[in-house]
């Protein structure tokens, strides 16, 4: 059964800087163990390992909205140069836009259920009064004046 991780974006103002600092990630990989892949390096590894393993994407949350996901390709066990184990998410270095979905601020990353995960944009139920299919910059401007 898949599951998904969703986790902050910290520093990323929009859609267009997370695209860049991934690209910039995805650049510096291509001479690394890792390949032309974007990865993301956190404290904790994931215990449902094999259910991300199984379609699984991480889904970024910038400003407080979840904007955009990536396939999980894989998960690696790196060590920092303090020693300490870390777990190296391997990303599809291809962004696919999400419907808006409102979160708030959190530490680390958390699963995120196939049944709440957002639909990609373009992926069937588009409807505007909810603020789905529109861009993204629109709907976290309608979101925060309280009118989705």
């Amino acid at each position: 059964m898949t599951v998904h991780l969703v986790k902050l974006s910290v520093g990323a103002e929009n859609i267009d800087d997370l695209m860049a600092r991934v690209a910039y990630r995805v650049e510096q990989n291509k001479t690394s163990k890792f390949g032309p892949f974007h990865d993301h390096v956190t404290r904790m590894f994931p215990r449902r390992d094999a259910e991300l393993l199984d379609g699984g994407s991480l889904y970024w949350v910038v400003k407080g909205n979840v904007l955009a996901r990536q396939k999980i390709i894989g998960l690696e066990k790196v060590t920092g140069g303090d020693g300490i184990e870390r777990c190296a998410i391997l990303l599809n270095p291809q962004l696919v836009r999400t419907q808006l979905q409102p979160r708030r601020a959190f530490q680390g990353w958390r699963y995120l259920e196939v049944a709440d995960a957002p639909l990609d944009v373009g992926a069937g139920r588009s409807d505007l009064k909810k603020g789905r299919g529109l861009p993204p910059e629109l709907s976290m401007e309608l979101n925060e004046l309280g009118l989705l």
